[in-house]
């Protein structure tokens, strides 16, 4: 459904189930045109019938004013749930350029968590303006959660949550949930309190409709339901959400006082940011995006690991030059060397990612070091004896001789295990030193497998030399 009106034209969020239309190159450019020319009753048209995630798309891809354009015709329902979806630099725009009245209307139709996340975005003075024009209940939430630091529980956090008293009824609970469904989504569980506000368990919804109405909600609780504290860092709430499978989790202070809960949803995103983070450091790169940074920033902040990396693999370039005799006398060793270095290291990246992803979900236990590492140097047993059999062979044709293939193939096996064993070995000596392990694993193990890659290599050759 369109509405006009004198000061404005918004797509209103129609009841029915929109299409979900593919957003391809040749689309977007077609509503890119119609945007520019401002061609208002068209691009009301095509928007209408993407979801809020498409829109966003969309908006990421215009230019900063095709975007604020765009974004204006947007009632706030809508609005609310695409400014989320956004990208930093673009958000950050439309947020600078806003009146403070629409700031307020889309936070309003945000969860707590949500608006809390957006507000503390906004400059000190818009803030307090959005604050101040906020209904006071919704204003008071806000600004308990701003408090919080953003990458801990108190920061994931919403407000909104169904809670009933332990000697309330089933019957009494389900009224409470069905005031609840009016203005929230996500209901996943009723979490029970005592007369003090204390948390005490929870009940999900499929139990809630299984028992009894007039069943006392103590007796059908689930009294060991995880919570946490505001001050737990939100990589271990993810964990618990993937260690216990639950949906949500409730948030309590020192005392035990219920104060929010925190969704699945919300973990998914910080799961994602987590990984983002972790794959950046491996690389030796900054874990805040590109689009957030300058390029000389980025370099500035990149070089250092890169310069590390540099001085370790002069030593494998020493390490080269010692057997210059071996390799002017068998040129074809030259051919192999990169080949051996980069599978080798692939295969030690690759562990190291494993291991460094399982650390940060939980799914290993650094005390039990020799489970991971067991595991891992299977693998890499494996591939190595595949991978030094294919290249050994290779080896053996090319020069003509078997132990030339044999030396290839051998080194390759050694390689690949040693990389193997560094790969997974690094990330659980440094979490276990205190030490970020995304930021170790990467470069070190690439330089260091060079390093012993090429020394077992050339070693080898010297020692059969006479025979090649």
């Amino acid at each position: 459904m369109i509405t006009t009106d004198t000061n404005e034209t918004r797509v209103e969020p129609s009841g029915e189930a929109r299409e979900v239309l593919e957003v391809d190159d040749e689309l977007f450019r077609d509503f890119e045109d119609l945007v520019k020319s401002r061609s208002d009753y068209l691009v009301l048209n095509i928007i209408q019938d993407l979801l809020p995630g498409d829109i966003a798309h969309i908006l990421n891809r215009l230019g900063m004013e095709d975007a604020s354009y765009v974004f204006g015709m947007l009632p706030n329902e809508v609005a609310s749930t695409v400014l989320l979806d956004l990208d930093e630099p673009t958000r950050e725009h439309l947020l600078t350029n806003l009146p403070q009245e629409r700031i307020t209307e889309i936070v309003g139709e945000m969860d707590s968590d949500d608006a809390a996340d957006v507000v503390g975005e906004l400059s000190d003075e818009k803030a307090e303006g959005v604050l101040e024009t906020m209904n006071a209940e919704d204003s008071s939430q806000v600004e308990e959660l701003l408090r919080y630091d953003e990458n801990t529980a108190g920061g994931l956090m919403a407000k909104e949550m169904a809670v009933v008293n332990k000697n309330d009824t089933v019957k009494a609970a389900i009224r409470v949930v069905r005031r609840f469904a009016k203005v929230q989504k996500h209901i996943y569980n009723v979490y029970v309190v005592d007369e003090n506000g204390v948390f005490i368990g929870a009940v999900n919804l499929t139990d809630l409709l299984l028992y009894a109405p007039n069943k006392r909600m103590h007796k059908i609780m689930n009294p060991d339901y995880k919570s946490v504290t505001p001050d737990v860092d939100q990589e271990e709430v993810a964990r618990i959400f993937s260690k216990y499978d639950i949906v949500s989790l409730p948030v309590t202070d020192t005392a035990g006082k219920l104060l929010g809960r925190i969704t699945v949803d919300d973990v998914v995103d910080v799961m994602e940011e987590e990984h983002d983070e972790d794959m950046a450091r491996m690389v030796g790169s900054d874990t805040v995006t590109g689009g957030q940074r300058s390029p000389v920033q980025m370099a500035f902040l990149r070089l250092p690991w890169v310069m590390i990396t540099l001085m370790l693999q002069l030593i494998a370039g020493v390490v080269v030059h010692l057997f210059d005799k071996t390799l002017s006398q068998i040129i074809l060793l030259a051919s192999f060397m990169p080949i051996i270095s980069a599978i080798s290291g692939n295969t030690g990246l690759q562990s190291a990612a494993m291991i460094v992803r399982g650390i940060a979900t939980g799914q290993v236990d650094t005390k039990r070091w020799w489970v991971p590492l067991r595991r891992q140097m299977i693998v890499t047993l494996i591939i190595g004896s595949a991978c030094g059999l294919v290249l050994g062979a290779i080896a053996g044709l090319w020069h003509g001789t078997f132990l030339f293939g044999l030396v290839v193939g051998t080194s390759m096996f050694i390689s690949i295990n040693f990389s193997g064993l560094i790969g997974t070995a690094t990330p659980m000596i440094s979490s276990s030193l205190g030490f970020d392990p995304a930021i170790t694993a990467g470069p070190f193990e690439t330089a260091f497998q060079d390093i012993i890659g090429i020394t077992v290599f050339l070693s080898l050759a010297t020692a059969m030399l006479q025979w090649l």
